[in-house]
């Protein structure tokens, strides 16, 4: 009993200081390793063909799945403007930003 009251209590204080966090533009959550231009020039370096993953991530002092995180995201971007594009050409829509299905009305 007297332990869930306590656990009560510091949830409360942790949500009200996140808050007052919040306010005041502090709570921002984990920072990206890599800065898009480093990102779009990972991506670049990779699709050049002479680096490996591990030679990347060795290079931008990153891990390795950071590495294969950006290659998807750009996979992903680029995957999206061709729908984007195919889907205005053919259809005349455009397609809205949280659809991530390729035919979308």
């Amino acid at each position: 009993m007297v332990a869930e009251f306590e656990s009560d209590l510091i949830r409360m204080r942790t949500r009200e200081g996140m808050k007052i966090a919040k306010a005041k533009g502090h709570l921002r959550g984990k920072q990206p390793k890599l800065k898009p231009r480093q990102e779009a020039h990972l991506v670049a370096l990779f699709g050049g063909g002479e680096y490996t993953t591990g030679d990347l991530a060795e290079f931008f002092g990153v891990g390795r799945s950071t590495v294969y995180r950006a290659l998807t995201r750009s996979r992903g971007r680029a995957r999206d403007a061709d729908a984007d594009a195919h889907g205005r050409a053919l259809f005349g829509w455009h397609r809205p930003l949280n659809c991530r299905v390729r035919a979308c009305p």
